[in-house]
């Protein structure tokens, strides 16, 4: 268990925000100065393309309660969330994106609820200012995940929220490679609340998240988070085999009563591509799974912090 040096930590993952990190750094000062004067501001650049670790750097000069963690390299959202995560010395714990939309304002709100006896808190965003893609995306993923997992999944909620250190010890300790905050956190249970929050549009860049991004993340959390895909071949399988027991019983009734004279070339066409195709799919599912075990059995750490500044233990 950590010492808790400080009362919030502020986690933050950073990625093509030179532009926004000055701005992001003072309204969280303002905002959060006024429930506390103890907290820290934790911002990890994920291997940022533009001058991000730059504006880090010059904000870690002005104010040392502003901790910079550069990775080596991109390792995705999630990863670089897990890099701040294990950095922090906060009672609770602050995740939020860099891009403004999850607005500082909020912070006292969600602290608020939580010490009315919360471990967890999240930011519920009723009205989502996100494109058209972004929230169809979103809202199919969330649905086909609930299904897989069998679970209530919000398409409302994302990193967004305010954790008790115990909640986040839990999280650390699990050893998942893929490392999705929310789905993580639900599944540790403990204390939860929900409390609306106002959106923001992102007035500086673009979001890095496009199609083929946000497809392969989904990927890889729903296989991370459920084996219902592998429990569906089964039943698709089971489902085959029973039809493929009437068709066989169909067709030597038919033979027994002289009823087929010659063997028809388009059903055994029809039949050969069905089964090849649904043997492919059901070896691609395997092979998913067996991807993940194999990175699983790699062990290779989820971040590699190259530079760090004002941690009181630096790398």
């Amino acid at each position: 268990m950590k010492h808790h040096s400080q009362q919030l930590a502020i986690v933050i993952p950073v990625y093509k925000a030179e532009g926004m990190v000055k701005l992001l750094v003072n309204r969280i000062v303002d905002s959060v100065s006024k429930v506390t004067s103890s907290f820290e501001i934790i911002l990890v650049e994920d291997g940022s393309p533009d001058n991000s670790w730059n504006e880090i750097i010059e904000m870690c000069s002005i104010d040392s309660r502003v901790k910079g963690i550069k990775l080596s390299r991109n390792f995705g959202q999630h990863n670089a969330i897990t890099a701040g995560l294990s950095n922090s010395n906060g009672e609770w714990i602050v995740v939020m994106d860099c891009d403004l939309q999850d607005q500082p304002e909020e912070i006292p709100k969600l602290y608020s609820k939580a010490l009315e006896g919360y471990d967890i808190v999240y930011a519920q965003r009723i009205k989502r200012i996100d494109s058209s893609l972004k929230r169809f995306s979103s809202s199919f993923f969330h649905l086909i995940f609930g299904y897989l997992t069998n679970t209530k999944s919000d398409n409302t909620v994302a990193n967004f929220g305010i954790y008790h250190s115990k909640a986040i010890n839990a999280i650390l300790e699990m050893g998942d490679t893929v490392r999705s905050l929310y789905m993580l956190s639900k599944w540790i249970g403990f204390r939860t609340a929900y409390i609306p929050v106002e959106h923001a549009e992102r007035t500086i860049g673009f979001t890095s998240y496009n199609f083929t991004r946000l497809l392969k993340l989904s990927f890889d959390i729903i296989l991370s988070f459920s084996t219902k895909p592998l429990r569906l071949i089964l039943t698709f399988g089971a489902a085959i085999i029973c039809m493929s027991v009437f068709v066989g019983v169909y067709y030597l009734t038919l033979y027994l009563f002289g009823d087929i004279l010659v063997s028809g070339y388009t059903s055994i066409i029809l039949s050969i591509w069905f089964l090849s195709g649904s043997i492919i799919v059901t070896m691609g599912v395997i092979g998913l799974y067996i991807e993940k075990i194999f990175e699983k059995v790699k062990d290779r750490p989820t971040f590699i912090i190259q530079e760090s500044l004002n941690l009181s233990t630096a790398p």
